[in-house]
């Protein structure tokens, strides 16, 4: 059974995650590491979520305002041995309807090429591959994807 904790840049858990999956990018991101890693600081976080099983923090996520329409997915993250349970869904699911209540109508995301996982996650959650934006415009070895939000 899964907990879902709303709370921001300031968690513990979450930063512990965060550290995690930057670890795990600077491996799969290899030599493009520090082009993206720019990008995915802390600072603007101010609505994560950390997923928990039983006492446990097992996976994160963040949005951020990206225009008046639009929240960035940031920091989805579920650790290796949890993947495939629903995890990164329930996180999906509630950094969606979190969105929603902020009045926003849309949320979009970038990830990389390499995440082959995230790339199929997406897909399978209702996002559509989209043209890159803002900084990732003509970056290559980004996909960047965007859900309507109903």
């Amino acid at each position: 059974m899964y907990t879902i904790k709303r709370t921001d840049k300031t968690d513990s858990d979450f930063v512990n995650l965060v550290a995690e999956l930057d670890a795990y990018l600077k491996v799969t991101d290899g030599e493009d590491h520090g082009f993206y890693n720019q990008f995915n600081g802390l600072e603007n976080i101010h609505h994560a979520i950390v997923l928990y099983s039983g006492s446990k923090a097992i996976g994160c996520g963040a949005i951020k305002k990206f225009d008046a329409d639009s929240a960035e997915v940031k920091r989805m993250y579920v650790q290796p041995d949890q993947r495939g349970t629903g995890a990164a869904t329930q996180i999906l699911t509630g950094l969606e309807d979190w969105a929603r209540e902020l009045g926003f109508k849309c949320c979009i995301l970038e990830t990389g090429s390499r995440q082959v996982e995230a790339v199929r996650f997406y897909y399978k959650s209702g996002y559509q591959k989209t043209a890159n934006y803002g900084q990732y415009i003509g970056v290559e070895n980004s996909n960047c994807f965007e859900k309507y939000l109903s």
